[in-house]
């Protein structure tokens, strides 16, 4: 039986450039008007949280667990999805990117879910900068300048 609550990962990817902190954030080439995001996505009933950040990680940008160090579990949100009336567990956690990777890129997204076969656009932006995400996902960004 599904949990009435939905537990969610999103991942704060980060890297450091020229002596700032940068985060990846992504658009959806097929639907620009869902706004920048992050990584992440739903929790598989019996999945370990951890298990379920990096799968999501690797379904969304290509990037593989040994790519990346995590840094630990900054923030626990309710978030109220208007648009599916349904309440989310979001789990925000830190991670930092160990090996070069391109100032941008495409990815198009392997699942098995719905999300298969979107294409995404990956950028950095300062973490300054990344007030700016859809759908609440900017939460927990304040907390990324006091690590």
């Amino acid at each position: 039986m599904g949990q009435i609550v939905k537990q969610k990962v999103l991942a704060y990817i980060t890297r450091e450039n020229e002596g700032k902190t940068e985060l990846l954030v992504f658009s959806q080439k097929d639907r620009p008007q869902a706004g920048l995001q992050v990584p992440g996505g739903g929790v598989e009933d019996d999945e370990l949280l951890i298990d379920a950040l990096y799968r999501e990680i690797e379904e969304e940008t290509g990037l593989k667990r040994d790519e990346l160090q995590l840094q630990g579990k900054l923030h626990k949100q309710m978030y109220y999805s208007e648009d599916r009336s349904k309440y989310y567990e979001r789990n925000f956690f830190h991670l930092a990117l160990i090996r070069p990777v391109e100032n941008e890129w495409e990815y198009t997204v392997e699942s098995d879910g719905k999300d298969d076969g979107m294409k995404f656009h990956f950028e950095w932006q300062p973490i300054e900068e990344a007030s700016k995400l859809a759908a609440d996902m900017d939460n927990a960004v304040d907390w990324l300048e006091q690590v």
